[in-house]
């Protein structure tokens, strides 16, 4: 009786999961919660690493962008991963609304991987006192950079829709082969770039008043990443649904 119950179960969150309309429905009421809790963290996080943090012993305050490169570059990287999962749900389980979440996510990571290279360039010019080194690590986020250009220019050049995303899928999921290379090419490679600033796995490697306002940091850019992809995936929606009939309703109501 139990392994039924949780089979249905299963069933229909399957069922949900690749409704338009109930994802419609339901990311309304999460919008404004990722909203808020984006705004809180981002200040705190910004104000507490900005001001409060101690200043670091060897690279002075130059240090500080870690507290806008380290989020960014870990999101550049766990968008793709998720891109690269939707394209599997989309492809082996025919679900669009990974289509839908994958186009939407696209964009952003693309903006964090360029605001990572940014930064990263920003803070290696007093460090190592250049803005750019063609070292391992720099060279397979510039690829990632490519990638998402990669699979947006695609999704654009293609059609029909369902062929884009078909092929946006398979890109997604054949490039992700290179997030393990950014993630160990310090360890694999000689290069500048030191090594990981912030891991959930090992202890950190500065003080606690330096990671702590780190953590909320990237929990900013998390509740972030979540707004962002739920604001633009309900765009995403409407345009694919704007013949449905729960659609002319909403768009009467509103």
């Amino acid at each position: 009786m139990r392994t039924n119950t949780v089979w249905n179960w299963l069933k229909q969150c399957y069922h949900r999961l690749g409704s338009p309309k109930w994802f419609y429905q339901i990311s309304g009421r999460w919008l404004p919660w990722f909203g808020v809790a984006c705004v809180l963290l981002l200040s705190i996080g910004l104000v507490w690493g900005l001001a409060f943090a101690p200043m670091d012993y060897q690279q002075g305050n130059s240090f500080r962008i870690i507290y806008l490169h380290v989020p960014a570059a870990i999101l550049a990287q766990s968008i793709y991963m998720m891109m690269a999962a939707m394209g599997v749900v989309l492809l082996v389980w025919k679900i669009k609304m990974a289509d839908v979440l994958a186009k939407a996510l696209a964009p952003i990571g693309a903006s964090m991987t360029f605001l990572a290279l940014v930064t990263g360039s920003i803070w290696g010019m007093p460090t190592w006192g250049t803005w750019w080194v063609w070292d391992a690590r720099l060279t397979s986020m510039l690829i990632l950079l490519f990638l998402y250009l990669g699979v947006i220019a695609l999704r654009e050049a293609l059609s029909p829709e369902d062929a884009a995303a078909k092929a946006c899928a398979i890109l997604a999921i054949v490039g992700v082969i290179n997030i393990p290379i950014i993630k160990y090419s310090v360890d694999l490679w000689y290069t500048l770039h030191q090594p990981a600033t912030f891991s959930l796995t090992e202890k950190p490697a500065m003080p606690m008043e330096m990671w702590l306002p780190l953590l909320v940091m990237v929990l900013g850019f998390y509740c972030f990443l979540a707004w962002a992809t739920l604001l633009r995936a309900r765009h995403e929606i409407l345009r694919r649904e704007q013949q449905a009939h729960w659609v002319r309703e909403l768009m009467l109501r509103e």
